[in-house]
């Protein structure tokens, strides 16, 4: 495994937008959870696919897979370590923002750590199941947040993400969510349970 420092270089160790498919009915919350330890909050959010590691490590890694789903792109594949470009995708048309990044850690198809503006975003794949007939992974996200107020937010926000990221995989991909489209999929609703479960106060956005 290499970790790279944002000062110091790498050293050893560390589409269109459409109405069909909003869901009407209340979504379950998924286990997610807070660790506040080390002096920041960490929003920890497991997920589980019926695809293989390989899959899901894609899914994670490639730009065409991520501007699928995710709220970012990226100008070069995340599985190696170094300085990559993250590149905001908020919504059809919404100005895009590039942020500079840097991939820490690249264990394939083990673990992905990396900046994403003074967050920290922390990829778990961990392969469940081998059989090639019905594999099944979890990955599990740890972002750790320069802003605990944004708790609940990266809850919902990533909520909404990981569900279109399951028809990625499947090959019956829906349109991305993304930026102010959330709130026309029930990111306000989440926002506001996810809270809740997490004992901290709904993000306040605007």
């Amino acid at each position: 495994m290499v970790r790279e420092s944002p000062r110091t270089g790498p050293s050893t160790l560390k589409r269109p937008r459409a109405t069909a498919g909003r869901k009407s009915a209340t979504p379950l919350l998924t286990g997610v959870s807070c660790d506040t330890g080390h002096g920041r909050t960490t929003v920890v959010i497991p997920r589980e696919f019926p695809n293989s590691a390989t899959e899901v490590w894609s899914l994670i890694t490639k730009p065409t897979e991520l501007g699928a789903w995710a709220p970012y792109t990226a100008d070069r594949d995340l599985s190696r370590v170094g300085r990559a470009t993250v590149t905001m995708l908020d919504g059809e048309n919404a100005v895009q923002v590039d942020l500079p990044s840097v991939v820490f850690t690249a264990d394939a198809p083990r673990i992905l750590e990396y900046s994403w503006g003074d967050d920290t975003v922390t990829w778990t794949v961990e392969e469940l199941e081998t059989d090639a007939r019905s594999p099944r992974t979890r990955l599990t996200l740890r972002q750790t947040l320069a802003d605990s107020a944004m708790a609940s937010a990266v809850a919902a926000g990533w909520h909404l993400c990981l569900d279109v990221a399951v028809g990625v995989l499947d090959g019956h991909p829906k349109p991305a969510i993304r930026g102010m489209d959330a709130m026309e999929f029930g990111w306000a609703d989440l926002n506001r349970r996810y809270a809740a479960k997490l004992g901290v106060e709904p993000t306040r956005i605007g």
